[in-house]
């Protein structure tokens, strides 16, 4: 009895704990994200866009823009890997007639002077962010500036219908609305970078069904491809060799034509 006492007194506590958008933020997670929506015509408000130095040096710097729904033919997958094949963080970038593209990174919303453990995610310690983001901001970084550990970066282009990539759109842009108004917390394995994604993907009909890959999210590439998301007219060993994209977005670092120079080539563009 007293240690049901106990546990009954630990859930209650538990349950106290809420997330909350009033916290002292790291710099590159400030500002939150949000979208107002009139027919086909989408306006994303505070698009991250940091001139960087270094991957702490960096001027903040954020524009809003409008984008035609009709004009959205196509979502690309990032896989950034620094710690083996195992682990990657994913995000996906939403394309607008070949020219405008956005990011969105599923992260953590640290504190500042807070740092990530993997084991803290699991026990209520970040709300969850959504990082909308130029390509030059959150895919330069990662080739360009990060170098300690150096992160390998892979573009693949997925494959389905202007319908699907139209849904899912609006349902990120739907969680970016929500967690302004509502915050929520991340956890390292049910609302991570990559599960987060699969959620959102539920919007549509005959998405991948879940499986352990999701988990060990360095195989996400390896296993859309077996469901046929990605170009399969080439070994999935060649189309990730040919993948990687940390020469071309080194050589076109600031350029404005920085997502066209990146795509350029690359199987399935």
């Amino acid at each position: 009895m007293a240690y049901a006492v106990i546990f009954a007194i630990l859930v209650a506590w538990w349950n106290t704990i809420r997330p909350t958008n009033d916290r002292i933020w790291q710099t590159d997670v400030a500002v939150l994200p949000y979208a107002t929506i009139k027919g086909d015509r989408v306006t994303v408000h505070n698009i991250r866009n940091f001139n960087y130095r270094t991957e702490t040096d960096f001027t903040p710097a954020y524009y809003d823009k409008t984008y035609d729904l009709r004009r959205l033919d196509s979502v690309d997958l990032v896989a950034v890997y620094w710690m083996g094949p195992a682990i990657a963080h994913t995000l996906l970038s939403f394309g607008f007639g070949g020219k405008d593209y956005l990011a969105v990174s599923i992260e953590t919303r640290k504190e500042q002077g807070e740092g990530y453990s993997t084991i803290k995610g699991f026990f209520k310690q970040y709300e969850l962010y959504y990082v909308v983001a130029d390509e030059r901001d959150v895919i330069r970084v990662r080739t360009n500036y990060r170098r300690d550990p150096p992160e390998d970066v892979y573009l693949y282009r997925l494959r389905g219908t202007k319908e699907n990539a139209r849904d899912l759109f609006l349902e990120y842009m739907k969680q970016i609305k929500t967690l302004k108004e509502h915050p929520e917390f991340y956890n390292t394995l049910t609302t991570n970078c990559t599960t987060t994604i699969w959620f959102n993907s539920l919007v549509n009909p005959g998405h991948p069904p879940f499986s352990w890959k999701l988990l060990l999210s360095g195989h996400v590439p390896e296993y859309l491809y077996e469901y046929g998301r990605l170009d399969t007219s080439i070994p999935f060993p060649e189309l990730q060799k040919e993948s990687l994209i940390n020469a071309r977005a080194e050589a076109a670092d600031k350029d404005p034509d920085f997502s066209r120079r990146i795509r350029k080539g690359l199987p399935g563009f």
